[in-house]
């Protein structure tokens, strides 16, 4: 099966690194124009038709504007979360600014996206929304940051009514629940965390015997996002190797 999106406009956020970056590559790769939004600046060069955006995604005005200058858009990826440099511990150390400054980055950027974005594709008839979520949406995560968890619960829950709200106008809404993969500096920093023996106990822990890369993020999300998925939605497709 190949996946062909010549012709097709995508807007991936938290495309400067990461899971974000492989999946603007692999859109750009398959045929795509695509958009790429980062609270960071984005400094790469890569073959297609790509415009960069730097952008505040928990402001909705901003995101609001985001969607103005995209114009037709029939791709959206929610890559955009994180931790923001946060990590784990005591419960009763969690202040108010902490908790929400990840739930501006995970949710409330989500949802701006997906108002926003919805405009353009209720009036073309098509849209395919795409977002990323965690095994931590689906269970406690390996993190130990409360706010995360209940963050990417959230975003499982906002993909799930979104796709209820927007499947009458063609548009579909999935999520891809990534396992742990070593993408980005702060999931690094996590994965050094762990002794010998506790990363080994992880790597144990799934079915294949490996971590996951962005690119086997990637890979998933392209199929959610293609003609082939038009009637698949609603969906939290965990990509961790088995480990759920």
């Amino acid at each position: 099966m190949r996946l062909d999106f010549a012709g097709r406009t995508a807007l991936v956020t938290g495309a400067a690194q990461g899971i974000g970056r492989a999946i603007a590559e692999s859109l750009l790769a398959a045929g795509a124009k695509v958009h790429l939004a980062d609270i960071a600046p984005i400094a790469w060069n890569a073959d297609g038709v790509y415009v960069t955006h730097q952008v505040d995604l928990g402001e909705r005005a901003a995101v609001q504007r985001l969607i103005a200058d995209v114009g037709a858009l029939d791709i959206l990826v929610n890559a955009a979360g994180g931790v923001r440099g946060q990590v784990g511990g005591p419960i009763e150390n969690v202040d108010e600014a902490s908790w929400r400054a990840i739930f501006a980055a995970n949710v409330d950027s989500a949802f701006w996206l997906g108002q926003a974005a919805s405009t353009p594709m209720r009036k073309a008839g098509y849209g395919r929304i795409v977002t990323i979520s965690s095994g931590a949406g689906l269970r406690p995560s390996l993190t130990g940051i409360q706010a995360y968890t209940a963050a990417k619960h959230a975003l499982v829950g906002l993909t799930k009514q979104l796709s209820q709200d927007l499947g009458p106008f063609g548009i579909t809404c999935n999520s891809v629940a990534p396992g742990f993969v070593r993408s980005n500096p702060t999931t690094e920093r996590q994965w050094l965390t762990y002794s010998p023996g506790k990363q080994a106990q992880l790597v144990e822990s799934i079915h294949t015997r490996r971590l996951g890369t962005a690119q086997d993020i990637a890979n998933a999300v392209l199929f959610l996002a293609s003609e082939q998925a038009g009637w698949i939605s609603g969906q939290i497709l965990s990509v961790d190797g088995g480990r759920s």
